[in-house]
């Protein structure tokens, strides 16, 4: 009897305190999430101002062992333009399990102790009825999220499957599983998923029938927060098939796109290196084996404090822009302004002297491979204390040297054209043909400009540039000889306001052009 009785006080003690534990952490998330959707806000504001949104929540009702609460997506409050229109939201149903055992993550046996799970699903409405007809009236999407007492989130991302179909137009998706990891604070997050397929049938505006597939899409990344408030980090995304056709015809295959991006810091945690690694197994065009490419880029030496600086400039402008009435009515003149925005901005990323390299950039077919490298070491133009007067000078003001070389084997530039010459309906033999002409005329018309040369059945350039000197072909000439290869005068560079513009200094003339010092001309 008196056992019984000890069983039976521990049962009750054991509810008492998860009671008390649920009701407590319950009330301690309730209290953080004015502080989580105010950071939300601060990251969109800052990443992504364009879009002109915000979160907010709604609804909170709390209870002993769970709570509900909705979250809002709505335009952000005093935004000029937003990716909503106005009274449009998007809600989210968060259904709530408080810790430190939550019930949720009892019932897929995670007996590690959280503050919390939540289980995110879409709300039906005006902005998000045509994902729900696709979704055969389920939500598109279901989140488990798992926060910890730290703060630190683990979310399960569930892409439903969705299938629809109206006429000429089609979409069969089969659904997709990603993996989200935050830190408290934001800082600090990964992503990594796949989605195995995607069919979607459409109709263009030449009112021609297209359709997009694709098959096996992976994600892998993560990034952090650095000490100057910009993001560092890896991103990889891989692709099996991309496939395009146009009235059944097929158009175009890519199979085996990978691209691989990394940032990193310096040993000093000043600086940024960055590369980018892509590749293209094979790329078809109507049938037409049109061969492979990679690209291996890397530029290193960004100065940290600069790229944020950067930044700050780049997205004010383009803030600005946003808050402009109308500016949104005419997408083009909003392009060109957010273009002159970056290149306005651009001189700030040279401050400390970034390095650009290229090896390689190549396209490769059965009869060869064609080859670019490129190395670029720039300078920080504001370290310049002398105001240029010559177009050379200007420009070593932001290059340091430059060493450049590309080489086209001819026997694979004539398979390239006879691949197109194909695409354009010339039969094979007629496409072989014109193919060699054209490769042959380029090679002699590259030699007569000296701008090629040709050597090992080979089309080849080379290109450096230092101090004012140009080496092209391993031919030296200044700046100015090199410009006026191509009919461009040397034009000298507008002095400042008060000073005064030497007399540009006479140079050799272009090829092809009589010196016109020549037979006594005065």
């Amino acid at each position: 009897m008196k056992k019984s009785l000890v069983a039976v006080g521990i049962i009750v003690a054991l509810g008492v305190v998860w009671t008390g534990g649920s009701w407590y952490t319950g009330k301690q998330l309730e209290g953080r999430l004015a502080d989580m959707v105010a950071q939300a806000n601060a990251q969109l504001a800052s990443t992504a101002p364009e879009a002109g949104i915000q979160l907010a929540y709604q609804n909170y009702q709390r209870g002993v062992f769970s709570s509900h609460l909705q979250m809002v997506v709505k335009p952000a409050d005093g935004a000029k333009s937003s990716w909503l229109k106005p009274g449009q939201t998007i809600i989210l149903d968060e259904n709530v399990s408080h810790g430190p055992f939550p019930l949720a993550s009892l019932k897929s046996f995670n007996l590690a102790p959280a503050m919390a799970t939540v289980n995110s699903t879409l709300v039906n409405n005006d902005a998000t009825k045509h994902l729900f007809e696709l979704a055969k009236g389920q939500s598109p999407f279901d989140i488990s999220t798992r926060i910890s007492y730290s703060g630190d989130t683990a979310s399960d991302i569930n892409l439903k499957p969705l299938n629809y179909e109206q006429g000429d137009e089609k979409v069969a998706f089969s659904g997709g599983e990603f993996k989200l990891d935050a830190d408290k604070d934001g800082n600090v997050f990964s992503l990594n998923g796949n989605v195995e397929s995607a069919v979607v049938n459409a109709v263009n505006e030449y009112n021609q029938k297209v359709q997009l597939t694709f098959n096996n899409l992976k994600t892998e990344g993560d990034s952090k927060l650095t000490s100057f408030a910009e993001r560092i980090g890896n991103q990889k995304v891989t692709l099996d098939k991309l496939a395009i056709a146009v009235e059944g015809k097929e158009l175009a295959v890519l199979d085996g796109v990978s691209f691989d991006g990394k940032s990193n810091l310096s040993k000093d945690g000043k600086n940024i290196d960055t590369s980018l690694d892509y590749t293209l197994d094979s790329l078809k065009l109507q049938g037409q084996d049109m061969g492979s490419s990679k690209l291996a880029l890397k530029i290193g030496q960004i100065d940290g404090q600069a790229w944020h600086q950067f930044s700050q400039q780049y997205n004010g402008e383009v803030q600005a822009l946003l808050a402009e009435p109308g500016m949104m009515d005419n997408p083009q003149v909003y392009q060109q302004k957010v273009t002159e925005a970056f290149f306005k901005a651009l001189p700030l990323l040279l401050k400390g002297e970034p390095v650009i390299t290229v090896a390689p950039l190549s396209w490769k077919n059965s009869k060869g491979e064609t080859t670019f490298n490129l190395s670029l070491f720039l300078k920080d133009p504001s370290q310049a204390t002398v105001a240029p007067q010559t177009l050379a000078q200007e420009v070593d003001r932001s290059v340091k040297s430059l060493d450049s070389k590309l080489v086209i084997p001819m026997d694979m530039a004539t398979e390239f054209m006879t691949q197109v010459a194909r695409l354009e309906g010339y039969q094979q033999a007629d496409a072989e043909k014109l193919a060699s002409q054209q490769v042959k005329g380029l090679a002699a018309m590259g030699q007569m400009f000296r701008i090629t040369t040709q050597q090992d059945n080979n089309i080849q350039t080379s290109l450096q540039y230092s101090n004012g000197q140009v080496t092209l072909n391993g031919q030296k000439m200044p700046l100015a000889d090199f410009v006026g290869m191509f009919g461009v005068p040397n034009l000298a560079i507008p002095a400042p306001q008060g000073e005064t513009t030497p007399a540009p200094v006479p140079t050799q003339p272009p090829v092809g052009q009589p010196d016109p010092s020549a037979n006594g001309a005065q």
